[in-house]
């Protein structure tokens, strides 16, 4: 029995209304009766991650704690259009390269909660700020399941609207990577993509974001270029030591640096397919995820070194 078998047969259960399956929920978790904190793990832009052993399964698990001041200041823009919760939305998408949410609900103090696999393994911005060697030979592999991954949050009709390499986990031997954090995800749905909704990691913004235009989920494609170019260079397109929003406001007023400039070496295909990315006009963009893959079918390892 798996870890989402023991957990499923010991709480309620519910009917996934898009797609018949069956998710647990919880209201009113006594979270430190409940679970044994081993240590934070990492900080989001809207909770705290943690390592922690779930004493009713005895089960090492990743649970992770909205921060509810935060929470509601997003989710009171979306009160009228009835907006899923992130756990509603996690546990729609089910890739071999997205972490695993196994429960949601909420704690006996009112706060968010989720409980989700757990991934020994580095955060792939902190591999690229260490620069670190085990990604020599492994880009293309990488980059490819981080694509994946945000194909099929799109399939599954969302938007994830915080793509960065902090969103990815990168296993300890540098083999696979998987997409997190849907804390400020939302429904592909035109009445979501209204424009004033500036909510994001600010190095990773499209254009259409900070200038409050429409959107839709090509500013995931956008972020997608730039977590790219990063993971390839160690550099951002836009160098800058701001973390506000002002830092975007260069999106679409400099043109990104030429990414032959920090590697002269990589592959023409694989660096027209990144630029694609990272167009000013969203028309101009690869228009799905999928559109970015196809560009780069072919490539080997060595040639995105």
């Amino acid at each position: 029995m798996g870890l989402f078998d023991s957990i499923k047969a010991l709480l309620p259960s519910q009917k996934n209304p898009s797609d018949g399956r069956e998710v647990v929920f919880r209201k009113n978790v006594d979270i430190k009766k409940r679970f044994e904190v081993i240590r934070k793990s990492v900080s989001g832009t809207m909770s705290t991650f943690y390592m922690a052993r779930d004493r009713d399964t005895d089960h090492i698990i990743g649970l992770k704690i909205a921060d509810s001041n935060k929470t509601e200041l997003f989710e009171q823009r979306f009160r009228t259009l009835k907006k899923p919760s992130e756990g509603k939305i996690a546990v729609q998408i089910e890739h071999a390269y997205v972490v695993k949410t196994y429960e949601f609900g909420t704690t006996s103090t009112g706060e968010s909660y989720m409980v989700m696999e757990f991934l020994k393994g580095n955060g792939m911005h902190t591999m690229i700020y260490d620069q670190d060697s085990m990604l020599e030979g492994r880009r293309l592999n990488l980059l490819r399941q981080m694509a994946e991954a945000l194909a099929a949050v799109h399939e599954a009709g969302f938007i994830h609207r915080d793509v960065c390499p902090r969103n990815y986990i990168c296993s300890r031997d540098c083999q696979s990577a998987k997409l997190f954090d849907f804390g400020l995800s939302l429904p592909d749905k035109r009445s979501y993509h209204q424009p004033g909704n500036r909510t994001g990691t600010p190095l990773y913004m499209a254009p259409e974001i900070i200038r409050r235009k429409w959107t839709d989920h090509r500013v995931d494609i956008f972020a997608m270029g730039v977590s790219f170019y990063q993971l390839c260079t160690f550099h951002l397109p836009w160098p800058s030591t701001d973390n506000t929003g002002l830092a975007a406001l260069t999106h679409d007023t400099i043109p990104p640096e030429d990414i032959f400039k920090y590697r002269s070496k990589l592959h023409p295909t694989l660096a027209a397919a990144i630029m694609t990315c990272l167009a000013v006009d969203p028309a101009k963009r690869h228009q799905t995820v999928n559109d970015f893959l196809k560009a780069i079918d072919g490539l080997t390892s060595e040639d995105a070194e």
